[in-house]
């Protein structure tokens, strides 16, 4: 499996290695992605981890290379169609080499690959990554995630979101700033979270200097108890943390993805970003999506005419989204959980079947 990149995507990555696990339990699975996104998912069970550190660039090439000099493997499944993936495709000795459809082929990936996914024109991300384990005869899979956390890991949530306590957990960054909110608007949803549902509020991030500044001016404009985590955490610890959420806020961004596979419900903020296509996939329901309003806005034309895959990453795209239906999302999201309902929802990957495509020889 080659996909190198970026945490929320390896994150979806993982439940189509684990619908293969279970098909062919006594296969051997290696995967080659970004030694960041390693730290997280480095010790998977039953999965080889080889990890690619992308800045050192040729060098980590060659290195690869000489690692899998003389190894082969039955199949490529090449889930990630950049430059340097394609690139890095052909150190793989591999017959079969499958990589996505046209449509969403990009940077010459068509011709790194020999066989292809089946077309998915409105496919969520996660459904997209699915489509290989279908190409190869899963033909019904369950989402199966099953990060492993330690001991140490679970100590540090516990410590910061004590037991019995409701919690929101707002993780404010994207790695893509033009999708962030303003830290006012977090604060006024964080406060309304204290206030009406006696939540803890706990802020979560990178130490990245833009992620610092959002917690610290969400933190002054709150004017309430804040637990400011940002720098403070691993990848492991955050995954820990958001298990024991009460509820994530969060714009499209990694931790929204990993709130999900922890099966936390996540608010998600898209505007930038279609939530149907890049969405946290077990909190669909819950996000606020107003990327029609900003087609029309910031590209003029109606959602439908645009493609699947776009972006409408612009200054002040973010700002179409109002504190009012964010709170209202947060009250409907409470008031089902005080009524026992189940808030995660059941995941439509798992109502379907797929027909076997050709790689699935």
């Amino acid at each position: 499996m080659l996909r190198l990149s970026a945490i929320g995507d390896v994150v979806q990555v993982v439940p189509t290695i684990r619908a293969l696990q279970r098909k062919w339990p006594d296969a051997s699975f290696t995967w080659l992605m970004g030694s960041g996104e390693a730290h997280l998912l480095g010790d998977l069970d039953d999965v080889e981890i080889v990890p690619f550190r992308k800045k050192d660039g040729w060098k980590a090439i060659r290195a690869l290379a000489r690692h899998l000099r003389s190894r082969r493997f039955d199949t490529l499944l090449h889930m990630q169609p950049s430059l340097r993936a394609n690139l890095l495709s052909r150190v793989v000795a591999a017959p079969i080499r499958l990589g996505f459809d046209a449509e969403r082929s990009r940077e010459l990936h068509g011709l790194f690959v020999n066989e292809r996914i089946a077309p998915g024109p409105e496919d969520h991300v996660l459904e997209s990554f699915f489509s290989f384990a279908r190409s190869l005869g899963v033909d019904s899979p369950v989402l199966r995630w099953e990060i492993p956390l330690s001991e140490e890991d679970r100590r540090f949530a516990r410590a910061h979101l004590p037991d019995g306590e409701r919690c929101m957990v707002i993780s404010p960054c994207s790695s893509h700033t033009l999708r962030n909110w303003s830290p006012e608007r977090y604060a006024r949803v964080a406060a309304h979270a204290v206030d009406q549902h006696r939540m803890r509020i706990v802020i979560c991030g990178s130490p990245t200097e833009t992620e610092r500044a959002m917690a610290d001016a969400i933190s002054r404009a709150i004017d309430r108890p804040v637990t400011n985590l940002v720098g403070r955490d691993t990848l492991k610890r955050l995954l820990a943390v958001l298990e024991r959420a009460t509820v994530v806020l969060s714009p499209d961004s990694g931790p929204a993805h990993m709130a999900s596979a922890v099966g936390t419900p996540v608010i998600g903020l898209h505007a930038a970003t279609r939530s149907a296509r890049s969405g946290p996939y077990r909190s669909l329901q819950w996000c606020v999506d107003v990327f029609s309003e900003a087609a029309g806005g910031f590209r003029g034309r109606p959602e439908h005419e645009l493609p699947w895959a776009e972006k409408i990453e612009e200054p002040g795209v973010m700002d179409l989204i109002e504190v009012a239906p964010v709170v209202e999302t947060l009250d409907r999201l409470v008031e089902e959980m005080e009524e026992g309902r189940e808030v995660v929802s059941p995941p439509r990957i798992r109502e379907t079947r797929w027909p076997q495509s050709p790689a699935g020889r």
